[in-house]
């Protein structure tokens, strides 16, 4: 006798079907696993069999092969139990093949027989979406994300008894189908440890320029003595950011749960801050199975980058590809695959190895050989990628001082509502994407990520803009990145201030934040 039974694994950004197939003969007693399975997989044969007898079942005593096609394909994860323990039971007659036809299981068992959250549920539910099946089982615990996914019926198990009664037409589990309601994770201000720009005494310059980059999707990268404020402006921008859409929030659940079990992030933007001393697999993405790193999770986010010049070599160069391409090809013998890194990179580095080169309050203590190395640590091709460059220079102490109690604590928590300065800077964001949205007839599209070819059809620049650009690309000897990407800054630029076109003070303004101009 065969069984049948379908699953799905997630593969890379994807999701492959798997069909679980059982043989049942005569013979001594014995559970095989066959089909290019990982150490995990294989020990599901013992969480299948407690989960079994656990859960009321009887294990048949004969020779029973599971086969777990294309056998190809290699397999990770717990994914599989649950097809596996369903299989066992169409071989031992407790179900019949119908009722597990045209439905695709999923969920990792329990030795009591319940069913576990599993990594990658994203990836399943498309993979069986597009595959045309009309019914999915899952864990519980996976059910909130899972519903992202539009166009099929989803069933959240608890464990296998149940699902085994509904199966049989004992006891029915409710459908959760499009217009399931997700509960919202609570993002407001009061909710999060984020600073927002009213907090941030001074550096007018600096906002700008991190409103700017925001409203385009630029980089940025802000260099200053210690205690300047960069961590803080950085971690202001990820309130500045407006939610996702809803295909954003799928992009962002879906790279997350390849990473965690149960992802319930999605709501909001990702804002990741690795530490400099995380591997290049941590940050890029990689090892034995392909996961994404830190810039995949930082997809439709923000990038922090704190100390750039204190990661490594390696780790800064590989940066490469995604901030062009904004995606990261990961190789390895026997498979590749591609993640989406479209992410704003925001990064910090002080001005020399000691931190007060041109600072009025301290000496710096830097030999000129110190210097050159420090700055050597950053190549020209990623120089060349950061669109924005600003300098963060100490404020006095009456600015720091100014205002400092303007704000009303309530009930301990903070009260936002006298935050104007934050406020209109985010409508202006906000106004900003629209007009581009509107512009590319796409809500995931910014100037940021335009290609050279759009930004000469699309960016349309008054005579004396293009004169002034080209006055500036002559004098700073800038690349064409440079060129286009100044191009790029200054339709941002011209998208705050509601211009349909281009001007000089644009350009003009796009050109300092050049690095080429701060260096002169």
């Amino acid at each position: 006798m065969i069984a049948q039974v379908y699953s799905a694994i997630p593969q890379g950004y994807d999701g492959s079907i798997v069909e679980v197939e059982g043989d049942s003969n005569r013979g001594l007693p014995a559970f095989n696993l066959v089909g290019m399975a990982n150490k995990t997989i294989s020990e599901s044969r013992e969480r299948v069999r407690a989960a079994l007898a656990n859960s009321g079942f009887d294990f048949p005593q004969r020779k029973v092969t599971i086969s777990l096609a294309p056998a190809e394909l290699l397999k990770d994860g717990s994914h599989l139990d649950l097809p596996i323990a369903l299989a066992v039971l169409v071989l031992s007659g407790q179900l019949l093949s119908q009722n597990v036809s045209n439905r695709l299981f999923v969920g990792e068992l329990a030795l009591d027989g319940a069913l576990r959250p599993v990594r990658g549920i994203i990836n399943i539910v498309e993979a069986a979406k597009q595959a045309g099946y009309a019914e999915v089982y899952l864990p519980k615990g996976n059910l909130t994300e899972a519903t992202l996914i539009h166009g099929v019926k989803i069933f959240g198990v608890a464990n296998l008894l149940e699902l085994f009664l509904h199966l049989k037409g004992q006891a029915i589990i409710s459908s959760n189908p499009n217009n399931y309601v997700v509960k919202k994770t609570q993002t407001d201000a009061t909710k999060n440890n984020y600073p927002y720009l009213d907090d941030i005494k001074g550096q007018s310059f600096a906002k700008r320029a991190l409103a700017i980059a925001i409203a385009g999707h630029h980089n940025l990268l802000l260099t200053g003595p210690p205690g300047t404020g960069k961590s803080l402006l950085a971690q202001a921008a990820l309130n500045l950011l407006p939610p996702p859409t809803p295909g954003e929030q799928i992009e962002i659940a879906k790279i997350h749960s390849l990473s965690n079990h149960v992802s319930t992030e999605y709501q909001r933007r990702p804002f990741r801050a690795p530490h400099h001393t995380a591997s290049r697999i941590a940050i890029i993405g990689g090892g034995t199975h392909i996961r994404p790193g830190e810039i995949s999770l930082a997809h439709h986010g923000i990038l922090f980058l704190d100390e750039l010049p204190e990661y490594s070599r390696d780790v800064l160069e590989s940066l490469r590809q995604p901030l062009e391409n904004h995606e990261i090809t990961i190789s390895r013998a026997i498979q590749h695959t591609t993640y989406p890194a479209n992410f704003i990179l925001i990064a910090t580095m002080n001005p020399c190895p000691c931190g007060y080169l041109g600072d009025p309050s301290h000496a710096c203590t830097c030999t000129p050989t110190q210097l050159q190395n420090y700055h050597k640590r950053l190549s020209g091709p990623i120089r060349d990628r950061i669109d924005l460059t600003v300098s963060v220079n100490r404020i006095s102490v009456e600015e720091l001082l100014a205002g400092s109690t303007q704000h009303v604590v309530k009930n301990t928590k903070i009260d936002r509502t006298g935050f104007p300065e934050h406020n209109v800077v985010k409508n202006n964001i906000t106004e900003a994407i629209q007009r581009q949205s509107q512009r590319y007839q796409s809500t995931g599209v910014y100037n940021g990520s335009l290609t050279s070819a759009e930004v000469t059809r699309l960016v349309h620049l008054q005579p004396s803009a293009r004169d002034i650009l080209h006055q500036a690309t002559k004098r700073f000897n800038l690349s064409m990145r440079s060129y286009f990407k100044i191009l790029k800054v200054a339709q941002t630029i011209a998208d705050l201030e509601g211009a349909t076109e281009v001007k000089t003070e644009h350009i003009s303004e796009a050109v300092s934040f050049r690095e080429c101009q701060i260096e002169h």
